[in-house]
């Protein structure tokens, strides 16, 4: 009976090496495989009849700490959202450029002044005329170009948006297909390390999107809610969101207008409430972008056009402009009503009626916009009025200005001074996020595949098969010794 337990010992021996052999292969040829969570044996005595049996695989374990791994997609989420953030205000900063860049919006400001100075010495002079129409219309193009900007950084957004919700409602079926096979093989007693692997995947890839959090469910599964406390996953069934984009994006676009795309939740409008409980990742990020940001930041833009079209525009300066009438800045074609600020600035035109090309006249800058004949070659009076009106401190105009009053050049450079510290602000959690999500995946790290680590375990199941083979050997050489007698 000894000689049978030794025997049924050593198999048992060899039977947990063989099973340890192929967990340490399976990490060593996954190390470098991205969610793969490293396995570990897990082995008992075995007792048979009282007595000792040799060893039992209880199974394999699957190492990951759930913990470091929940607080590193709360960070992801989190570095996603600054990510968007930061991404938009860099690219609004360049777009109006820093002031000591030659084609900034305030070089382009201070050009206009500069060539207007410059006129008012020589009114007589059509180069220096010329100099001023070609600096106001390089001034036009420039507002129309970040304009042009924002709401590319708008639609983008919305583009985005409609991905993002395709590739959630894609995870999130994910998840739930992967869920009720790992209830169906964990039932048949088959090792579902691999489908968790695929799970936890998906699961990161979600939090790339929203905020997440995984609760344990039994039999395996898992149940997933926003840190908000939105569900996403709890049971057979998901959350089905829906998005339609919108388009191309214009300035008059807004969060108010019933062509904009809205998300749904499950077929309905997701509420403002809803909203909330989805904030926190890269998708909320997106809607803020389209909604507010960018929102913001054209009707900023609008403002200064406003403003340069108001002051331009002003009869006290040149008498031949009609009340209500258009200076050298026009909306469009036609004059500009209050009412539609909004998108000015990618509609601001220098008047029809200064451009040679259109059948203008350059002697308009010096004797009235709207002036009939020449007057007097050397009458500075309506340049020299459009030169203080351009440095003169005054109300703003607009809602959507920076501050309430200043000059012309002071609200480009509120513009300017709001887009870069919302670039800094975004800057610097973007650099914080980073870090921390770095910190928590160094800890993911802790936990996985060593490869050195396996080597020396592949050792040690090596020398244990070779001893565990030496006993059967030693078993099977005294059985054929009693035979033998």
């Amino acid at each position: 009976m000894s000689i049978a337990n030794a025997l049924n010992n050593a198999i048992s021996g060899l039977t947990a090496a063989a099973r340890g052999t192929e967990v340490v292969s399976s990490n060593l040829a996954n190390a470098l495989t991205p969610g793969y969570g490293r396995r570990e044996l897990d082995l008992s005595p075995r007792v048979l009849s009282g007595n000792g049996g040799g060893v039992h695989v209880d199974g394999v374990s699957r190492i990951v700490s759930s913990s470091v791994l929940a607080e590193f997609r709360v960070a992801r989420s989190g570095l996603g959202r600054s990510t968007v953030s930061h991404d938009f205000h860099k690219t609004l900063e360049s777009s109006i450029g820093l002031p000591q860049d030659s084609g900034s919006l305030s070089a382009l400001m201070a050009g206009l002044e500069t060539a207007l100075v410059s006129a008012a010495s020589r009114p007589d002079s059509d180069v220096r005329l010329r100099g001023v129409f070609d600096a106001a219309n390089q001034l036009v193009q420039k507002m129309g170009a970040i304009s042009n900007t924002i709401q590319d950084s708008r639609t983008k957004a919305d583009r985005q948006i409609g991905l993002q919700i395709d590739m959630l409602n894609d995870d999130l079926s994910e998840v739930s297909r992967l869920n009720r096979q790992i209830i169906t093989e964990g039932a048949n007693g088959r090792d579902t390390a691999s489908l968790v692997d695929a799970r936890q995947a998906a699961v990161d890839r979600i939090s790339s999107i929203v905020p997440v959090r995984e609760m344990p469910r039994e039999n395996g599964r898992i149940a997933l809610f926003t840190t908000g406390g939105m569900v996403l996953l709890d049971g057979a069934t998901s959350t089905s969101f829906g998005f339609q984009p919108t388009g191309r994006l214009t300035p008059e676009i807004d969060s108010n207008s019933a062509t904009l795309g809205r998300l749904t939740i499950d077929g309905e409008p997701a509420s403002t409430s809803q909203m909330t409980l989805l904030a926190g990742g890269s998708l909320s990020e997106l809607h803020k972008v389209r909604d507010d940001y960018g929102v913001a930041a054209q009707a900023a833009l609008d403002a200064v056009a406003r403003e340069l079209h108001d002051r331009f525009a002003d009869p006290a300066i040149d008498p031949s402009i009609s009340a209500g009438g258009s200076g050298l800045f026009t909306d469009g074609p036609g004059n500009f009503d209050p009412v539609n600020e909004r998108g000015l600035s990618s509609r601001l035109r220098v008047n029809a009626a200064v451009d040679p090309a259109q059948g203008g006249e350059l002697w308009r800058l010096r004797d009235g916009l709207h002036a009939s004949a020449k007057g007097d070659i050397g009458n500075s009076t309506v340049i020299n009025g459009l030169t203080q009106a351009m440095g003169a401190i005054r109300q703003y105009s607009s809602a959507g200005a920076p501050d309430s009053a200043g000059s012309l050049g002071a609200l480009v450079a509120g513009v300017l001074s709001a887009a870069s510290a919302a670039r800094l602000a975004a800057e610097t959690q973007k650099t914080h996020d980073a870090t921390l999500q770095s910190s928590l995946q160094n800890a993911l790290f802790a936990d996985a595949v060593d490869s050195d680590r396996e080597m020396e375990m592949l050792l040690q199941l090596e020398k244990a098969y070779a001893a565990n083979a030496k006993v059967i050997q030693a078993v099977n050489e005294m059985i054929d010794n009693i035979l033998r007698i």
